[in-house]
């Protein structure tokens, strides 16, 4: 026999007998143990043996016994934990009456002075100064109230004295014609033909501005809108992460900057692009605030706008007030509606120690609407504002 034969043979039985040993010493090592399988792995293999019997024969003298095996190694396929549900807002349509109860505490000294004085027997000079002096206290505005006492005196001239009940209808007669509901006082939330509706939200610092826009994305999503926010305060730390969140709440996103101090025109203009793109009902871009003296940030107000219009019209320009700082607010609105065409006016905190008589007061100055109202802390405390529920609460009692 050749030698090259003979080493051919030898290399073969040598390689049969490693891989005899090796597929032995694999399949006892594959071998699994009694009662791993906790569950069926499949129709015709169910497991052989409990558990408990495997860990008695399997664990050597003196060792620990084994660990249980993870909740996921046992359930590969279990569901993972499911992101909180959406919070579901209040309806928009009569929130107002609903809130009546703040509004009543807040402004109650008007309507039961007024009914007081105008339920007297006998309405002389001094009364009907009286009568003029709570209206001005109010925040009404000296034109308002010099309109509103010459109406009175002119009425209870004609019509005589009347019991409470006659006083209450004549005074809520005529301050619902003072505050106009004639006004439009819708927001701008219906979408266009090929875009949606653009609101921008101005105001000073600390009007509760951002946190006005989070309330009104609530607002629009009860009345089934689309929304989608753009988070153009760029220079407070934490306003895109607080917008952000109040968006979250209720499912609408926000488009913001990850770069502090951002051009906040080019936040907005990515915005309102971002909702021309997924075809939104309504954009809500929040700005930073500023006071109305200061001119550069004024400007600059004027810009943001200016860069929106470059692919949508602003249809909507809301200024943010706080309702307790009285006739200051009237110098307020009164520059920002120079700048940047204010549309419309929301009053927060009007259930605080704010005059019911501001909401006349603005209107008559700008010929703007009030149009929204703020009236407690809650996510569900902003109220579209309703004259006659208005009304109403300013003279329950």
């Amino acid at each position: 026999m050749p030698i090259e034969l003979l080493l051919t043979i030898v290399i073969a039985a040598v390689v049969l007998l490693g891989a005899g040993i090796g597929v032995a010493v694999l399949l006892r090592g594959r071998k699994t143990k009694p009662g791993t399988y906790t569950s069926t792995r499949d129709e015709n293999d169910p497991a052989t043996a409990p558990a408990a019997e495997s860990t008695a024969t399997e664990a050597p003298p003196g060792a620990d016994a084994p660990s249980a095996p993870s909740e996921e190694r046992e359930h590969p396929d279990a569901p993972v934990e499911s992101a909180p549900a959406l919070e579901v807002p209040e309806p928009a349509l009569g929130r107002l009456a609903r809130l009546r109860a703040r509004l009543v505490k807040s402004n109650n000294a008007l309507g039961k002075g007024l009914l007081a004085l105008l339920s007297q027997d006998k309405i002389d000079d001094d009364v009907w100064d009286e009568i003029e002096e709570t209206l001005l206290l109010a925040d009404l505005g000296t034109d308002a109230t010099t309109e509103l006492v010459d109406s009175l005196r002119e009425r209870v001239k004609i019509e005589g004295h009347r019991d409470a009940e006659g006083v209450r209808a004549m005074l809520r007669e005529e301050l619902t014609r003072l505050i106009d509901p004639s006004m439009d006082r819708t927001v701008a939330s219906d979408r266009r033909a090929d875009r949606p509706a653009v609101v921008m939200v101005v105001g000073v610092n600390g009007v509760g501005k951002t946190t006005t826009i989070g309330k009104m994305a609530r607002v629009l999503v009860a009345e089934d809108k689309d929304v989608l926010l753009g988070a153009a305060d760029t220079f407070r730390a934490a306003a895109a992460e607080q917008l952000q969140t109040w968006g979250a709440r209720v499912g609408v996103p926000t488009v913001r900057s990850d770069v502090d101090g951002a051009d906040p025109a080019s936040v907005a203009y990515e915005a309102v692009k971002a909702g021309i793109d997924q075809e939104v009902d309504v954009v809500m871009v929040d700005t930073a605030g500023r006071l109305q003296n200061k001119v550069g940030l004024m400007d600059e107000l004027g810009k943001i706008k200016r860069v929106i219009e470059k692919q949508a019209e602003v249809d909507e320009v809301l200024l943010v007030l706080d309702a307790t700082t009285g006739q200051n607010g009237l110098n307020q609105a009164k520059v920002f509606s120079e700048v940047v065409n204010v549309s419309g006016i929301v009053l927060t905190k009007l259930d605080g120690t704010a005059k019911g008589g501001i909401v006349v007061a603005i209107q008559r100055q700008l010929g703007v609407p009030v149009k929204l109202v703020g009236l407690g802390e809650g996510a569900d405390d902003l109220a579209p504002f309703v004259v006659e529920d208005f009304v109403d609460a300013l003279l329950a009692g």
